[in-house]
């Protein structure tokens, strides 16, 4: 072994241990490891970054955009709203559901597609009164399992495209993947809608779901404006210099008429203001500003008012939010000053109390108040997902068709292989952000930028895996230990390993690392690569024995009210049925 061997194989050791901890952003964890390889000299500054120009890069990007418009244009909206015919049936609509998301997958980011259907079955729980945990875990899962039927279902499936270049081949066109990804995809949500569902602990099965997850009653007060009060004329921001985030209105209340908790208002002799206080405060508040608790008045759901203006919102932080280990008034300021977060769930609890010390995590849900238009314009920037369903925008309507006939005409001329998939998806949201399907100033806000930091930092390893002939070593050592195995056992070895090692690290990461491993395997065997390549691609969609795998699982966390270890109760059945299939289904179709 040489020197270079040595620090490359350190580099790759150090890197997988950075991702699994998962206490630095993958793509931090990227960056560093770039870094690290132009340092020790196993890649020349000069070419360092160029994987940011990679076609895979551009591929991935342009997916995000294009999965942002057909959000927008509201193609799946409409399909999904078919779907309320189904939900008089559990496991039919289950089912539907799971095929709808599947689908959407396959041409979509997963998390998109996931996002899309999550409202929607939320919606369908608390009408029906059934457990979210029944569903969400299942919908998460057919996400990951219908990002294996098309090259852009996934950026593992693109990233796997690019590598079969480096064995001297064509890159796998865009449907390569759907002989072995559609069967596998339709096998594994048979399995979810039938039986998976069941591996779920029944204590999470048996919980009904609730109108609303927070239960806030207990923290809600009414206080009238006196006459002598200091904020006659003054608004409420004065309130929020003396308390900060120990006090928040929620509302006011003026001649019966219920008004929007704006900064914009000024207050008036006689105005009632919804606060959410601790008592403690209660007392001050009268002595201070001349606040009267209102007689007879009692604790207060918000559900009570009939506000044309105001709303209550829940939505799920997303891992790539750019709130996320962040504090609570970040939130606000983001917001303008308008909304406020009421409360804060996490691991199935709601913190309530002292809100200013919360740092947010990917996965928390939190219950925003405040004008219906702010709330709804700003989830994107803020990177939150909601939880109710917002209504298909009637303009959407006169552009499905249009996203559709682009969408199908990228992918046209990409199967024809008229123009590389780099150029041909490029120019789909360039026609995308023309009609204004996506608009221009969104484009670039639904691109995870995190993903497009990962994949073009890391592509550096993987040269420097393959200039120092690292990738030869370990693929050697691993036919070492595997004995006089047979090739079929060799390739159930590959998928197993990358599958484990997606459930820690990112799933991209995953097939960056295992792609030149596999493809040093196979030459070494001195036999076809397409197998090896097929098997890393769908081991590392199989993300589904940790929350943390897959962004997907990260979202369904606290909706569904998950603990970390439910997951494998479901996934590692699924992970041994998708090993049994795909295996004979990857030699038939790309035979040795």
């Amino acid at each position: 072994m040489t020197n270079a061997q040595i620090t490359a194989l350190c580099i790759l050791l150090g890197a997988l241990i950075l991702f699994a901890s998962n206490r630095l952003r993958h793509d931090l964890v990227a960056m560093a490891t770039l870094l690290a390889v132009v340092m020790t000299g196993l890649v020349d500054p000069s070419t360092a970054f160029n994987g940011f120009g990679h076609p895979a890069v551009i591929t991935v990007a342009a997916v995000l955009m294009l999965s942002a418009g057909l959000n927008n244009s509201g193609v799946v909206d409409l399909i999904s709203n078919k779907l309320d015919r189904f939900s008089g049936r559990p496991i039919l609509h289950m089912g539907a559901m799971c095929t709808v998301v599947a689908i959407a997958s396959a041409f979509m980011n997963n998390v998109g597609a996931l996002a899309l259907m999550l409202p929607v079955a939320l919606s369908a729980t608390r009408r029906f009164n059934r457990s979210p945990a029944m569903v969400l875990m299942p919908l998460a899962f057919s996400a990951i399992l219908g990002g294996m039927i098309t090259m852009i279902g996934t950026p593992p499936n693109i990233i796997v495209a690019s590598f079969r270049e480096t064995a001297d081949l064509a890159p796998f066109g865009m449907f390569d993947f759907t002989p072995v990804g559609l069967s596998v995809a339709a096998i594994g949500v048979l399995f979810i809608v039938l039986f998976g569902w069941r591996f779920i602990p029944k204590e999470r099965r048996n919980q009904s779901a609730s109108s609303q997850l927070f239960e806030i009653r207990d923290y809600i007060v009414e206080m009238r404006i006196s006459e002598t009060s200091p904020l006659v004329g003054d608004d409420l921001r004065t309130l929020r210099k003396h308390y900060g985030n120990a006090l928040e209105a929620i509302g006011i209340e003026r001649d019966r008429l219920g008004l929007p908790p704006t900064t914009l208002l000024r207050l008036e002799a006689g105005d009632i203001i919804i606060l959410r206080a601790d008592p403690s405060l209660l007392d001050k508040l009268s002595t201070d500003f001349g606040l009267e608790i209102v007689k007879g008045s009692k604790p207060h759901r918000l559900d009570d008012y009939d506000w044309q203006e105001v709303s209550l919102l829940e939505a799920v932080v997303t891992p790539n939010s750019e709130l996320v280990g962040r504090g609570i008034p970040i939130v606000r300021q983001r917001l303008g000053g308008d909304a406020i977060v009421i409360a804060v769930a996490r691991q199935g609890q709601a913190l309530r109390k002292r809100l200013r010390e919360v740092r947010l995590h990917a996965g928390d849900i939190i219950l925003l108040q405040g004008e219906k238009e702010t709330l709804h314009g700003n989830l994107t920037h803020l990177g939150l997902l909601p939880l109710a369903p917002r209504g298909l925008d009637i303009r959407a309507r006169n552009r499905v068709s249009l996203a559709l006939a682009i969408f199908g005409g990228a992918i046209l001329i990409s199967a024809l292989g008229w123009m590389s998939t780099s150029i041909t998806f490029a120019m789909a949201a360039m026609a995308y952000v023309l009609t204004r399907i996506l608009p221009v100033n969104e484009m670039y806000e639904h691109v995870d930028w995190s993903v497009v930091v990962l994949l073009g930092a890391m592509f550096p390893l993987g040269m420097a895996l393959e200039q120092t002939e690292t990738t030869k070593l370990i693929a050697g050592q691993l036919l070492h230990l595997s004995g006089q195995m047979p090739t079929w056992a060799i390739l159930t070895t590959i998928m197993v390993i990358t599958m484990w090692t997606s459930d820690i690290i990112n799933n991209a990461a995953t097939a960056l690392i295992m792609s030149p491993i596999a493809l040093g395997i196979a030459e070494q065997l001195n036999t076809a690569s397409e197998p090896f390549l097929m098997v890393v691609a769908v081991g590392a969609s199989c993300a589904f024995n940790t929350p943390i795998g897959h962004q997907c699982n990260t979202l369904v966390l606290e909706p569904g009210g998950y603990r970390f270890t439910d997951y494998w109760r479901m996934g590692l059945p699924l992970d041994l049925l998708i090993v049994s299939v795909s295996i004979p289904l990857i030699l038939y179709v790309w035979p040795l």
